[in-house]
Formats: structure tokens, sequence, C-alpha cells
């Protein structure tokens, strides 16, 4: 029987091939960020049209989805058993967490999304390595995180002030949707899954299921939405948060590591509210700004050993 955890390559090679490695992370993560910011604001524009967060979910998957299905049985991540197959897929970056943050953003703007699905990111994933796998964190980590605890409250004390209930349920999808996340971030380096094995993995079993439950039972306004608007979130989720960032996301946690590659959404929150401003018209506060800034700071400490 074949084991379901295979071994992490060492972190000890060569100095050309581990440079090249860490380069390929970071490339990765980097353009993960510009990815997740069109996402969140993007997304924020596609739930306040006529569409629904479960139309933009079927347009991401039937698009990811078709795109990966030819492939499915030839990149499937046959060292994994059962269990983590399903854990993989459902606490990937599919239909659960795709859900939960586009129901956050019908609720509260691109600037909460930013920081509060992608700023928490790291946390949940320190927390889950310190629980599960007895990690103990650094200092510096402690003082991280305590930083985008008072960020958030930053971000947070204004729109809960004037938006109420919808900002806080939004705050809590968001927060939702990152902690299942966190749980793929650590078993991509766990199980050592290949960016192949992760397009597979997420978007065909998604897509089968979600999909005849979207048709079937779930709440559309897609026959009423503009078909330039459908055609967009098509292709952009299909193409960019279904299809790239799986591959470049899995690349970035492989070679840096998981809280390195959470740490990385560290300017997330400050490049989905500036990209905000000119698509959305929505402009944060000086508190809000603050908030912000607050958050990728105690981020970039989060990663700064690394």
């Amino acid at each position: 029987m074949r084991s379901e955890a295979t071994s992490v390559p060492s972190d000890r090679k060569g100095g050309q091939e581990a440079g090249q490695n860490v380069l390929l992370g970071v490339a990765s993560a980097i353009a993960v960020i510009f990815i997740w910011s069109g996402f969140i604001v993007f997304s924020r524009a596609g739930v306040t049209t006529e569409l629904t967060a479960f139309d933009i979910t079927a347009l991401r998957f039937g698009v990811a989805g078709l795109l990966a299905l030819p492939f499915a049985y030839a990149w499937w991540p046959r060292h994994l058993s059962i269990k983590a197959q399903a854990a993989m897929a459902i606490c990937g970056p599919g239909a659960v967490y795709s859900v939960l943050t586009y129901l956050g953003l019908t609720e509260a703007s691109a600037a909460y999304g930013g920081v509060f699905a992608n700023g928490s990111l790291p946390i949940f994933t320190l927390l889950l390595l310190v629980v599960v796998f007895g990690e103990r964190p650094r200092r510096l980590q402690i003082l991280a995180i305590g930083i985008i605890v008072a960020g958030g409250l930053l971000l947070g004390l204004p729109g809960m002030m004037s938006g109420g209930a919808h900002v806080m349920t939004g705050i809590v999808l968001f927060l939702l949707g990152s902690a299942i996340l966190s749980v793929y971030i650590v078993g991509v380096r766990r199980w050592a899954l290949t960016p192949r094995q992760a397009l597979a993995l997420i978007n065909v079993p998604n897509a089968l299921i979600f999909l005849p439950l979207w048709y079937f039972f779930l709440p559309s306004g897609i026959a009423e939405a503009d078909p330039s608007t459908v055609l967009f979130q098509a292709v952009f989720q299909g193409l960019g948060p279904g299809f790239l960032a799986v591959i470049l996301f899995a690349l970035a946690a492989f070679h840096l590591g998981p809280t390195p590659t959470a740490g990385f959404s560290a300017a997330v929150p400050a490049t989905a509210a500036l990209l905000a401003v000119p698509v959305l018209s929505e402009i944060p506060g000086p508190m809000e700004w603050s908030g912000i800034i607050t958050v990728t700071v105690g981020l970039a400490l989060l990663v700064a050993r690394r």
C-alpha cells in the first residue's frame, strides 16, 4: 500500500538548484498577489450585478473544470489516500472557498475582502502548524500576529459601526474561507502536490459536484445579467483564480513552504484596496487605510525571516 504522505524535498540541496527553487516560489507567489487582487475586486464587481455568488462559482468551475478534465486521469494524485484527496479537494480553492468568498463580497467591500480573506491566511496557517504539527512560533511571528489583529480591528471598526450586521457577516465568511484554505496550503507541501495534480484535484471534482447542484437547486440571476458581464466573469474567474492561480499557488507552497506562501498575501490588502478605487469607486476612509497599512506591516514581519 502506498503511503499517504510523500517525502518533502529537503531545503539542503545544491546552491544553484535551491536558489532556482526559491526564485520560482517567489515569482509564483508574486503572480498570485496580482491574480488575488483582481479576484477580490472583480468578484466584488460581479456580485453587485444580477449575478449571484453561486453563478460566479459556476462560471469559474465551468471553465476551469473543462480545461482540466481532459488531463484529469493522467494528472490525478494517486499517491494520496482517498481521505487526503477529499480533504484537499474540499479545502483547496474550490467551490466551498469560492462560495464563502463571493458571499462575503456581497456583504462587504473589496478592502475587507483583501484584509480578512487574505490577511488572516498566514495566521490560520501558522495556527494549524502549531496545533497539528507541534511547531513552535517565534517571537517575531507572535508580534506579527498581534499587529495583524490590531490592523484588522482598525479596518473593521468603521464598517461595523456604519454597516452593522452586513459587514460583520462578510468578515465571518472571509475568515471561514481563509481557515479552510490554510488546510490546503499545509497539505500541498506535506503531500508534495504538484501544480498539475492540484489542477486536476481542485477543478474536476468541484466542477462535477457543484455545477449540477447550481443548475438544479441554487438561486441564479445569470439569465438577467448582461452577456458581456457573464463572459468577463467566466474568462477571468476560470483562467485566473480557477486555473493559473492554482498552478502558481502550488508552486509557491511547494518551494517556499506553507507560512511564507500564506504570508505573501501581505500585499493583497493594499493592492486590492488600490485597485478597488478606479474599478469600484470604493475609497477607504482614514481609519480603514490605517488598518490596511497595519495589516500589511504585520504580514511582512510574519515572513521577514524567510
